[in-house]
């Protein structure tokens, strides 16, 4: 009596075959979407998001924050994986399809047909998605990754160690992404956000106007010399508090002899109260003098306002290298830089448009 063939020593039969090879082919199409998604997600998201992700407590921040510190080796591990599985997938493919034609055929057909499958479910409609849905899918698929690196490692160093020698050759640099948004990205996305209509044109304005600030000087902020409102030393308080009236100040500068000798500002809140409550007949101007600042026509507007905030002063007065008084900036003078000019009442525009051609304006407008 002949004894059948064990169970296990049957072979698989072309149908199988042909099934357990579409799977794995399907499976391998998943895993070709799961790193060209992850490139775009990891890449997308900044690493300024990802430190709050990570403050927030996000599940999967912190693996995301650890890949992103190796923009390069992460690089490397998407693109390994994603290579090995699309060729994987071409040469079981070609495989299967020997079964049923010639191989040049079977070669031909698995070269076009996994190229599309690959373009459509392994490429556009994974990163499409990544783009529309960076930051939860790539906290996603941050341990995933990490899972991939560990499994294909020997692979990843070697390839890590080989592209960086390269890059060295030919004078590129390992480093893929810059830490923070440079000021010109931020300026680009202010530009788009108003066409978008994100931000409303007044906003866009004053947010260019904090990036202006940081590069602007004294001198360019500064009411000139010749336009400045000012008393001597000896002035009585009725004059101070006039020439405060009739130039709609709240303060001025007290000088002796010349603007070049500013001694002090006055304010006329102490002007008026020592007029109007003094019990003092003998109290003179020189007696409210505050102190004020003297800085230099150089001096950046941000640090000029820093300091004026840390000393508590409202008006400083801007000199050139030789001491001389070149003009004063005022707190409002600062404040104007970031919103705009600030009309006082009675106080006209600075520019009067008449029509689309013509206007007019002051000529110590800048």
């Amino acid at each position: 009596m002949q004894v059948g063939a064990a169970p296990s020593d049957l072979p698989l039969s072309d149908t199988a075959i042909a099934v357990i090879g579409a799977v794995t082919v399907a499976v391998l199409l998943g895993l070709s979407a799961f790193f060209s998604s992850s490139e775009i997600a990891m890449f997308s998201l900044p690493p300024h998001r990802v430190d709050s992700l990570v403050g927030d407590g996000m599940p999967g921040a912190e693996t995301l924050r650890d890949l992103k510190d190796d923009p390069h080796r992460l690089l490397v591990t998407i693109l390994v994986g994603n290579n090995i599985v699309n060729i994987a997938m071409s040469s079981i493919a070609t495989g299967l399809l020997a079964m049923y034609v010639s191989q040049s055929l079977a070669v031909f057909i698995a070269t076009f047909g996994i190229t599309a499958l690959v373009l459509l479910f392994g490429e556009s409609a994974p990163k499409s998605y990544a783009v529309e849905n960076t930051e939860s899918w790539a906290l996603r698929i941050a341990k995933p990754l990490r899972f991939s690196e560990y499994l294909l490692l020997p692979l990843i160093v070697t390839f890590d160690y080989l592209t960086r020698q390269v890059n060295r050759v030919t004078g590129g640099r390992s480093e893929i992404e810059s830490t923070y948004v440079t000021r010109e990205e931020i300026r680009d996305i202010i530009e788009t956000g108003e066409r978008a209509g994100v931000l409303e044109e007044d906003e866009r304005e004053m947010l260019q106007r904090i990036f202006r600030f940081t590069n602007t000087i004294a001198k360019e902020i500064m009411t000139p010399r010749l336009d400045m409102e000012a008393v001597p030393k000896n002035a009585t308080i009725d004059e101070a508090i006039q020439t405060c009236v009739q130039s709609n100040h709240t303060r001025l500068p007290v000088y002796d002899d010349s603007l070049d000798n500013v001694l002090g500002i006055v304010h006329i809140s102490d002007l008026v109260r020592d007029h109007t409550y003094g019990a003092n007949d003998d109290v003179e101007l020189d007696d409210l003098i505050e102190e004020t600042l003297h800085v230099p026509e150089s001096k950046n507007v941000d640090d000029l306002l820093a300091e004026m905030r840390e000393n508590r002063m409202h008006m400083v007065i801007v000199i050139d290298e030789f001491g001389t008084t070149e003009g004063m900036v005022t707190m409002e003078d600062i404040t104007e830089e970031i919103v705009g000019e600030i009309l006082q009442s009675g106080e006209e525009e600075p520019i009067e448009v008449v029509d689309d051609r013509t206007a007019i304006l002051k000529g110590e407008v800048n």
